[in-house]
């Protein structure tokens, strides 16, 4: 990346501080990221990208979602022209929170026709959220509702990211219901899925996933599982954020099952790895950080490890403040980098999320994004800022 780091010529902020007094910020010059992609990668790289909703219907936004399709579909655009993949209708996208399972089914005949235009890579994400947790008597009914989703995505032509079930785990009894719902779900699929563990940290709805609170004895099953079935998984994600856990976790896996992270904390080093394998990536953060993930990801195929790290390095504070405690309202903070950075005219989520963050935490989010060069229109980004800051009755 290159970058002069230096302030823009008398542009500043006032950013309110943890003291409750207002900071002048000077805004610094914009990395010089490529705008399209630049070769071929040695990594596969996807993006779990946010939806757009339409600010202007007139819906019960806490208890539907209406979507500004054109916004949606060309932010992935976006994404497939930096030379990462789309992972469709995850959590990113607000699944199971605010975005119903019709919604996603429509977002994913969008998203794979989209992708056959311009030869982009997607994946989708299956679950069983058309099944209410409170609802569900047996693992049977589990199986149903996951064979459901992918009988549809299937037939939309996608590829599928198998999710974490909150049914499964509130109905399973063992590690053996798990065996059996899986091993099900499994061989009934066309194609290889990627499997996604998700921790509780994302969804407390999961706590307790593979049959186990012990992330060990869980891990156990869920290799156990992976490898027993190995030649319909084309990977798994692991969303721990636990490094040490996901390293462990990829060295168990057969040959040939990829190891995708979704570590939003460590990310550089697992997907640069080590002298005994690698990460691909699979990551909600690479929706925020995705001119800079395209360019250190070229760099890396290009052999150059160092530069790699030069640019990912200073996107990692920026990453774990999104993604801070309570994780699963990390979509708040996608959705504003989307918003200062001219990707949609609004800062409003699905379910009025909006609001999920603080107004120091969103600030933050500001001065991160700026020392890691990732406002790439400076003065829209302080003019979009002003205008939050003045919504909440900051410097008025």
């Amino acid at each position: 990346m290159n970058r002069i780091d230096k302030p823009l010529q008398a542009l500043s902020i006032d950013l309110p501080s943890a003291d409750r007094s207002l900071e002048r910020f000077s805004v610094s010059a914009p990395g010089e990221f490529p705008q399209t992609a630049v070769g071929k990668l040695n990594r596969i790289a996807f993006a779990a990208a946010h939806v757009v909703p339409d600010p202007l219907a007139d819906n019960n936004p806490w208890l539907d979602c209406a979507i500004d399709w054109d916004r949606t579909i060309a932010y992935r655009e976006y994404l497939w022209g930096l030379g990462l993949g789309v992972a469709e209708a995850m959590d990113t996208a607000q699944r199971g929170m605010g975005v119903d399972w019709p919604t996603s089914l429509e977002l994913i005949r969008r998203s794979i026709a989209a992708a056959k235009a311009c030869n982009g890579l997607v994946f989708s994400g299956c679950g069983t959220d058309q099944l209410d947790p409170r609802l569900a008597k047996s693992i049977d009914d589990v199986i149903r509702a996951y064979e459901e989703q992918i009988e549809a995505i299937e037939a939309a032509g996608g590829r599928i990211v198998l999710m974490a079930s909150r049914a499964l785990a509130r109905v399973a009894r063992s590690r053996d219901d798990y065996a059996k719902v899986y091993g099900r779900i499994l061989a009934s699929a066309r194609e290889p899925v990627i499997i996604h563990w998700l921790g509780d940290m994302f969804d407390p709805e999961l706590a307790g996933y593979w049959g186990s609170s012990d992330l060990d004895t869980a891990m156990d099953t869920a290799v156990e599982i992976i490898n027993s079935n190995a030649s319909k998984v084309d990977g798994v994600k692991v969303s721990l954020l636990d490094k040490e856990k996901e390293i462990a976790m990829r060295r168990r896996l057969k040959p040939g099952v990829l190891m995708y992270t979704g570590d939003d904390f460590n990310y550089a080093e697992l997907i640069a790895g080590d002298d005994q394998g690698h990460s691909h990536a699979l990551l909600g953060i690479f929706d925020v950080i995705a001119p800079a993930a395209s360019s250190a990801l070229f760099r890396l195929a290009a052999n150059d490890e160092k530069c790699f790290h030069q640019i990912l390095a200073p996107t990692v504070p920026l990453s774990r403040h999104i993604f801070r405690s309570p994780t699963r309202f990390y979509k708040t903070g996608v959705v504003f980098m989307a918003y200062l950075n001219g990707h949609q005219d609004h800062f409003t989520l699905v379910g009025g999320q909006e609001s999920a963050r603080s107004t120091l935490h969103l600030a933050d989010i500001f001065r991160l994004a700026d020392a890691a060069g990732l406002l790439r229109d400076p003065e829209l980004a302080v003019a979009r800022m002003r205008t939050f800051l003045a919504s909440r009755g900051v410097g008025r």
